[in-house]
C-alpha cells in the first residue's frame, strides 16, 4: 500500500493520486523520503521537547537510529498507515525488502508484536469479503454488506482471538504496532495539534503547499508541561468517543474532572462540552443540556442556556440570564441572538416588550430569470446580468476583503511572537482566533493600518502580492485573487472604507472573516464600487450576513442585496 496521503488537514488526493505522489517523491528525493521526514520530527522533539518526555520514551527515540535501515523504514511505513494492526502481505515495499526480515529488529525491541489478539471488528478491517466468506462459510451468505455481516456475527464471536486462529486458510502473518500512543504524542508536540500529520511533508516536498518562513526561538512551542499534552490527548480521545456514539455520561464525567490553566486547551474543553450540550438538546434531554451548557464557558453556550430555559418554561430565569448577557455580551453575534430573544421572553413574563433593533435599510435589487435547465448558480446569473465593460462584476464572497487585509498586515500576522509559531507547517499563528491576537500585535497592526492614511498601503499590498504569492495564509485567497481584480479593487475601494472593514475583521476574527457579500462590482474609471449579496428564491439572509450589511450601512459602505425570482411559467 502506498503512503497514506488522505489523512490530516491537507488532502493530497484531490491534487495527485497517491501512487503518483509516491513516484514523484521517490524520483525527486529518494525512496526513503518518509523516513527522513519522520527522523526530522524525532530530532526536533528530542532537541526542543526533551523535558516533556519520559525516560522510557527518550530511550525509544534515541534507539531508533541504531536499527537497520529496512527496519526503520518498515516501522515508519506502519506509523504512517491507518490503524495499528497490519497483515504482512499488505506491508510489501520495494525499499524495505522481505517483511519477515525487516520486522525482526522491531519484534526484538518489543515495538511490534506478532499474532496478537484481535476482536471481530479488527478482523473485518483486515480481511476482504471473499476471505470473510471463506472464514465464516457456515454463517455468511456469498453476498452482502460487511457491516451487516459484522452485526450478525458479533453475538456469536464476542471474544478476541489471535489472527492465526481466526483465519486458518492462509499463512499470512499479522503485526501489531505498539508505538502509536508515542507517535501521536510526537506528532502533537511537533505540530501542536492532531489534525496535521505526516502528509504535510509530502505536500511541501511536492511544492503543493508553501509556507512563510518564520523565525522562532527555542522556547517557542505549543506545550510547556507534560500535563498539557496529556490533557490535550485526553480531550482528543473524548471527542473520538463522542463521534463513535459511545455513551455520553462517562465522557461528560471525564471532561468535568479536567482542569487546566492553559487558555487555548480550556477553549477546546469548552467547545467539546458545548457539542455535548447540543447533543442533549437535540435529544430533548433539556435538563442535561442546561447542566452542560452552564459549565461549558463557550461563547454560544449562554444563548443556548436561555433557549433551553425558555423551552422548560422557566421564563424568569431565562430573562434574568438574557438581561445580564446583554449588559456584558461576548461579541456581536451574541448581541444579535439576545436581542432576538429578549422581546419574546418579556412577552412570556407579561412585560412591555423592548423594541427590537431594526437593521438599517440596504439597497435592494430584484431580478427575475427563467429557471435554469442546467446547473447554474444564482450568483453566476446575477454576475452575468450586471456585468458591464466598464463595470466588471467579480465573485469574491469572503475572499477579497480578507485577502487585502492579509496582504497589508502580512508582517504583523507572521510576526515571530512567543507561542505564535513553533513548526514550519503553520498557515498562520497559533493564537489567530484568540482574543489576544490583536492586542499581542497592536503596535505592528496599527502601524500598517496607518498606511491607509498616507497611501503607503498600495505599495505594501502590491509588494506582498508579488513576494508572498502562493504562500499559505489564513486570509489570502490566492486562487481567487489575480492581478486584474487586485488593481481594480485598489483603484475603487477608498482607504477609509478599507480601514473600517479591516477593523471589523480584527474585532472578532472568528466570526467576521465570513458573511461578506458574494459579488463586488467595480467602476475603475469612476473609482467607486458596490458589494452585492445574492439571495435565490426562498433563500434568506444569514445572521453573519445581516451583521455585515448593518455594519456597512451604518458606515456608508455601498452594499446591496439582490433577490432573485424565477419567471412564472405561462398558463
Amino acid at each position: 500500500m502506498a503512503y497514506n496521503l488522505t489523512m490530516g488537514s491537507s488532502n493530497i488526493s484531490n491534487s495527485l493520486a497517491p501512487h503518483t505522489a509516491t513516484r514523484l517523491l521517490t524520483d525527486s528525493v529518494g525512496p526513503y523520503y518518509y523516513l527522513e521526514n519522520f527522523e526530522t520530527v524525532v530530532s526536533w522533539v528530542l532537541s526542543r521537547h526533551r523535558d516533556l518526555l519520559l525516560a522510557a520514551e527518550i530511550d525509544i527515540l534515541e534507539a531508533f537510529p541504531t536499527l537497520p535501515l529496512t527496519a526503520r523504514a518498515l516501522l515508519v511505513r506502519m506509523i504512517m498507515r491507518k490503524g495499528n494492526v497490519f497483515r504482512a502481505s499488505k506491508l510489501c515495499y520495494d525499499e524495505t525488502g522481505p517483511v519477515e526480515t525487516a520486522v525482526r529488529a522491531l519484534l526484538v525491541r518489543g515495538w511490534v508484536e506478532q499474532d496478537t489478539l484481535v476482536d471481530l471488528t479488527q478482523l473485518f478491517a483486515l480481511l476482504t469479503k471473499t476471505e470473510l466468506v471463506a472464514a465464516f462459510a457456515e454463517h455468511l451468505p456469498a453476498s452482502g454488506r460487511k457491516l451487516d455481516w459484522l452485526a450478525n456475527l458479533q453475538p456469536l464471536y464476542p471474544a478476541p482471538k489471535r489472527f492465526s486462529a481466526w483465519y486458518t486458510a492462509s499463512d499470512d502473518k499479522m503485526y501489531t504496532l505498539l508505538l502509536m500512543p508515542l507517535c501521536d504524542r510526537l506528532r502533537l508536540m511537533y505540530f501542536g495539534n492532531l489534525h496535521q500529520d505526516w502528509s504535510e511533508f509530502i505536500l511541501r516536498d511536492l511544492g503543493i503547499l508553501k509556507y512563510e518562513r518564520v523565525e522562532f526561538s527555542e522556547a517557542s512551542r505549543a506545550f510547556h508541561t507534560r500535563s498539557e499534552i496529556d490533557i490535550y490527548l485526553q480531550l482528543h480521545y473524548c471527542r473520538e468517543r463522542l463521534e463513535a456514539d459511545e455513551p455520553v455520561s462517562p465522557i461528560v464525567d471525564e471532561l468535568l474532572r479536567i482542569e487546566t490553566a492553559n487558555t487555548w486547551i480550556a477553549r477546546r474543553r469548552a467547545k467539546l462540552l458545548f457539542r455535548i450540550g447540543q447533543h442533549h438538546e437535540r435529544n430533548n434531554d433539556l435538563e442535561l443540556a442546561l447542566a452542560i451548557y452552564s459549565q461549558a464557558l463557550y461563547p454560544r453556550a449562554r444563548a443556548r442556556c436561555i433557549r433551553v430555559l425558555e423551552r422548560l418554561h422557566r421564563f424568569d430565569q431565562a430573562l434574568s440570564v438574557c438581561e445580564e448577557a446583554i449588559r456584558h455580551p461576548h461579541n456581536d453575534e451574541e448581541i444579535q441572538l439576545l436581542q432576538r430573544m429578549l422581546p419574546r421572553l418579556q412577552r412570556h413574563m407579561g412585560m412591555r416588550m423592548a423594541r427590537r433593533q431594526i437593521g438599517l435599510s440596504h439597497t435592494r435589487i430584484e431580478l427575475v430569470f427563467p429557471q435554469p435547465t442546467s446547473p447554474y448558480t444564482v450568483e453566476r446569473l446575477v454576475q452575468d446580468q450586471l456585468q458591464q465593460d466598464n463595470a466588471p462584476v467579480h465573485f469574491v464572497e469572503n475572499s477579497l476583503i480578507n485577502s487585502l487585509f492579509g496582504l497589508l498586515c502580512w508582517e504583523a500576522i507572521f510576526a515571530p511572537l512567543p507561542g505564535a509559531f513553533f513548526h514550519p507547517f503553520q498557515e498562520g499563528p497559533a493564537d489567530l482566533l484568540s482574543a489576544e491576537f490583536y492586542s499581542a500585535r497592536a503596535t505592528f497592526i496599527d502601524a500598517l493600518l496607518a498606511q491607509l492614511e498616507t497611501g503607503e498601503y498600495l505599495g505594501t499590498i502590491r509588494a506582498n502580492y508579488q513576494v508572498k504569492h502562493g504562500l499559505q495564509s489564513p486570509f489570502v485567497y490566492w486562487s481567487l485573487l489575480d492581478d486584474i481584480l487586485l488593481e481594480q479593487a485598489l483603484a475603487c475601494l477608498p482607504p477609509t472604507h478599507l480601514r473600517k472593514l479591516f477593523e471589523r475583521l480584527l474585532a472578532d476574527l472568528n466570526s467576521n472573516r465570513s458573511g461578506l457579500p458574494d459579488l463586488i462590482q467595480l467602476w475603475p474609471y469612476e473609482r467607486r464600487y458596490r458589494m452585492i449579496e445574492v439571495k435565490g428564491p426562498g433563500d434568506r439572509l444569514q445572521d453573519n450576513q445581516v451583521r455585515w450589511l448593518d455594519f456597512c450601512a451604518q458606515r456608508g459602505i455601498p452594499v446591496s442585496v439582490c433577490y432573485v425570482q424565477w419567471q412564472k411559467a405561462l398558463p
